[in-house]
Formats: C-alpha cells, sequence, structure tokens
C-alpha cells in the first residue's frame, strides 16, 4: 500500500501549485484500489516566496510516498524529498482517478522508478521489523 496525494481545489484534477496549494487529497492505493484516507484545507497564499506556508503541507504529508502537483519551486522539492515524498509534476488535465489507475497498474507491473523504491523501501523497512521481532523472540541468526 503506498499513500499518495494529490494537489486539488476539486479532489477532481490535480489543479495546484504546490506552495499556494489550497487543498490535498490522500488516498491510500492498492495494486487494485485507491480509498481516499485524508483531506486537507489551506488558507490561500500568493506564491511569493513565503517559505513559511511549505511546513504545514510537508508535515501534513508525511508519510505519503509522492505528491502530485501541478508546479513546485525548488525548496519545496527539497523539503518533500527530505522526508522521502517524491514531487510529481502534472498537467491540470490529468485526472485524479486516471492517476490513480496509473499508479495502480505500475505496482503490479513496476517500471515506474518512484514506486518501485516506495515498495522496496517499505519491503525493507517490514523485513527490518521482522527480524527484530525475531530477535526479541530469542531466535539467533
Amino acid at each position: 500500500m503506498l499513500k499518495v496525494a494529490f494537489a486539488s481545489t476539486d479532489r477532481n484534477r490535480v489543479n495546484q501549485h504546490f506552495g499556494a496549494a489550497e487543498g490535498f487529497a490522500v488516498y491510500e492505493v492498492t495494486p487494485d484500489k485507491a480509498t481516499l484516507v485524508g483531506v486537507a484545507e489551506f488558507a490561500e497564499e500568493a506564491m511569493d516566496g513565503n517559505e513559511d506556508k511549505l511546513g504545514a503541507k510537508v508535515e501534513f504529508l508525511e508519510g505519503c510516498a509522492a505528491v502530485y502537483v501541478m508546479a513546485i519551486g525548488a525548496s519545496a522539492i527539497k523539503k518533500l524529498m527530505a522526508k522521502g515524498i517524491q514531487p510529481i509534476r502534472v498537467d491540470e488535465i490529468d485526472g485524479i482517478d486516471e492517476l490513480l489507475t496509473e499508479i495502480s497498474r505500475a505496482m503490479k507491473e513496476g517500471g515506474v522508478a518512484w514506486i518501485d523504491r516506495a515498495i522496496a523501501a517499505q519491503t525493507k523497512v517490514a523485513e527490518g521489523d521482522r527480524f527484530a521481532a525475531m530477535e526479541e523472540e530469542g531466535w539467533e541468526g
């Protein structure tokens, strides 16, 4: 399962610049389905380079593998990447439903770098948890 966010005012299309985004829709995506699990709304912001506006947005997106946006500045990219969140630029014509279908397909078939990396990272964490649990139970390697 991957959590993916979309910068959107209508929850139908990616239609927001990251820094000025008034809202995000967050979905949990599996190879078979996508479920809306969260929505955030932010006060309207001018695109004036106000760095303070990025913190709350990056914090809300924590735990997401990616965020889809129409545009994004370099400082926002840096902050997202530091949290392990892949920013992805798309056109406003890209509907969220179509993007969710593409993500699900890529989870099944592979070949999309950020999705492959996110799944590999989750698998590594899960295996680490499994080995830690085995060690706590007294398993010897």
